[in-house]
């Protein structure tokens, strides 16, 4: 069963790409290695988790794998925002995944929340 609407799963498989292709910009030291390996852990995992919870059994197992991906992108958000600070990747190129990684925390709280409620919902009907 489909869990997941709209552009979602495919925006966390771009940025994942997205994610991979700026990797390539760390400099080749003991800095760029350590925020590239973060930094790709942490911003191909968020996709992973979105197709996981969009095959979860159960609405908490939904709502947990949706927390986990959320994490995933501030952790992410975290990791770009270090780069460019530290002047290892630029800062023009790297905004955007920003934003987007931001945006994506955003929706994934939003559907972490509503599916929360829901749950509420239904275990106050069954009592």
């Amino acid at each position: 069963m489909t869990r997941i609407r709209g552009d979602l799963t495919k925006r966390t498989f771009d940025f994942a790409r997205s994610i991979l292709d700026i990797s390539t910009g760390f400099p080749n030291d003991p800095r760029g290695w350590v925020l590239a390996k973060q930094t790709i852990r942490s911003g191909t995992s968020i996709g992973a988790n979105v197709r996981e919870a969009d095959n979860a059994f159960t609405d908490q197992d939904f709502a947990h794998k949706c927390s986990l991906a959320r994490k995933e992108a501030a952790e992410t958000n975290y990791w770009l925002k270090l780069a460019v600070a530290a002047r290892l990747l630029p800062e023009e190129s790297t905004m955007p995944l920003v934003d987007e990684s931001d945006e994506l925390a955003r929706v994934l709280a939003t559907i972490v929340q509503r599916t929360q409620a829901n749950v509420g919902k239904k275990h106050d009907v069954n009592r």
